[in-house]
C-alpha cells in the first residue's frame, strides 16, 4: 500500500522557504507512529529540510528521489533517479511518501491512502510550496479527528 502523508493548510501549502510554516508537536508525533517501521520516500529538497542531527529518519528505511547521480548520502540511505523506480524497492510494503511538493505530484497516481493533518490557516507570502490538486471524486474520507487548530483526516482511493 503507498501512503501519502502531508500537513497542509486550507490553501495547500506545505512548506515556505524549506521548511514547515507552522509548528504542531501532534502532528510530528503521528506523523512519527504512522510512518515508524515503514520505507518511506523523500524528495532531495526534503531530505535536506530535515536538521541533520534527525537524519536519516530512524526506525524507516530512506530513500531519497533525486535527479543527482552522484548525490552523498549516508550508506543506510537509499537513492532513487524517480519515485517510479523508488516504489519498487519495497513492492509489498506500506510505504509512505512524505514529500516535497514534486515526490507527491508523481506519487499520487499510486497512491491508494492520504494520512493529512489540515491546518485551519491559509500561508501567504513568498517561497510556498504546494501539495497538488486532489479530485475529490476519486477520494472518499474514512477518518476525521478535529482539533482547534487542525484536522487528522484520512482519505482512501476510491
Amino acid at each position: 500500500m503507498i501512503i501519502a502523508i502531508a500537513a497542509l493548510s486550507e490553501n495547500r501549502v506545505i512548506g515556505q522557504n524549506g521548511q514547515l510554516p507552522w509548528r504542531i508537536p501532534e502532528d510530528l508525533k503521528r506523523f512519527k507512529d504512522l510512518t515508524m517501521g515503514h520505507p518511506v520516500i523523500m524528495g532531495r529538497k526534503t531530505w535536506e529540510s530535515i536538521p541533520e542531527k534527525f537524519r536519516p529518519l530512524p526506525g524507516r528505511t530512506n530513500i531519497v528521489v533525486t535527479r543527482q547521480p552522484d548525490y552523498a548520502v549516508p550508506a543506510d540511505v537509499i537513492v532513487s533517479s524517480s519515485v517510479e523506480d523508488a516504489l519498487k524497492i519495497f513492492p509489498s510494503e506500506h510505504i509512505y511518501i512524505i514529500g516535497g511538493a514534486e515526490i507527491y505530484a508523481a506519487a499520487m497516481p499510486h497512491v491508494d491512502k492520504i494520512e493529512m493533518t489540515l491546518v485551519k490557516k491559509t500561508i501567504e507570502g513568498d517561497g510556498l510550496t504546494y501539495f497538488p490538486d486532489m479530485d475529490m471524486a476519486h477520494w472518499k474520507e474514512l477518518r476525521r479527528e478535529d482539533h482547534d487548530e487542525f484536522s487528522f483526516v484520512t482519505y482512501e482511493r476510491v
